[in-house]
């Protein structure tokens, strides 16, 4: 079953561009081996951590969007887990969270029609 995630991961601030370049398309490869999608990778470039993490202040930071089955995501989080220059990384399921939010805008379009047919119906019984 096809869902979709978000990984980001954090890669180290002196890994070399050219090497993350790399490390990013192995990670693409995977999961379309696999039968996923890749929707979106972004690049956020360097940016300051909240704290230190192995001994970093700094860290290069990567977000991934897919669709691929729930094994193409163990497969990347083990690379990730094992590969020396990412210092963390982080999974989110978002499938959820895009049924949930085309379920509010339903209902916000089903109460907007409401509120515009009610006004009517009072004039028309004045």
């Amino acid at each position: 079953m096809m869902r979709t995630y978000e990984i980001m991961f954090i890669l180290k601030p002196d890994f070399p561009e050219e090497e993350a370049d790399r490390f990013v398309s192995s990670m693409e490869a995977l999961v379309t081996s696999t039968g996923g999608t890749v929707s979106k990778v972004e690049k956020m470039g360097r940016r300051r951590l909240g704290y230190s993490i192995r001994r970093c202040w700094e860290g290069q930071y990567v977000l991934f969007v897919l669709d691929c089955a729930v094994a193409t995501v163990q497969e990347f989080e083990r690379r990730l887990k094992v590969a020396d220059p990412v210092i963390k990384f982080l999974t989110v399921r978002t499938d959820e969270e895009i049924k949930g939010a085309e379920k509010i805008r339903k209902m916000r379009a089903k109460h907007a029609a409401r509120r515009k047919a009610a006004p009517s119906a009072e004039a028309a019984a004045s």
